[in-house]
């Protein structure tokens, strides 16, 4: 047996798995759409769509200058957003994560009450289980505004 046989190319898996990797993505990317962009550029994407949809809303019980004073109204706002998101944008990333780290701090205040309301005041808890202090008491109210 030669040395070809008992030691194939290596490199030929590493290549294989490349490649079928690089497939997946593109077939994901296809049926997905594109990954999200950066915080500026999504908030961007938000204000054009607000502009673009404002603009194509004709309704009768606005009267002409009403519709035409919430357009320069948006288009305003447009202005206004524009030269912060160009001067900023890794503002807009800062607020995205402070915004992610809010979200984690409420969902971790209300998960235990959450799981105290859902038991309910009558039943105990499951034998075993170490008594929650790190909350308050069930009969409590928790006041998040």
């Amino acid at each position: 047996m030669s040395d070809a046989t008992q030691h194939p190319d290596a490199d030929a898996w590493a290549k294989a798995c490349a490649e079928d990797l690089a497939g997946e993505k593109a077939r994901r990317r296809g049926t997905e759409g594109p990954p999200p962009g950066t915080a500026a550029e999504e908030l961007r994407k938000l204000v054009d769509a607000v502009a673009d949809k404002v603009a194509s809303l004709r309704t009768p019980l606005l009267g002409m200058g009403a519709q035409g004073a919430v357009e320069q109204f948006v288009s305003q706002a447009k202005a206004a957003v524009e030269p912060v998101i160009e001067r900023n944008p890794q503002v807009f990333d800062h607020l995205a994560a402070a915004g992610n780290e809010l979200l984690a701090a409420y969902r971790s205040a209300v998960e235990g009450q959450e799981r105290r309301w859902t038991r309910g005041p009558d039943t105990p808890p499951p034998t075993g289980a170490k008594r929650e202090d790190d909350g308050p008491d069930p009969t409590e109210h928790i006041d998040l505004d």
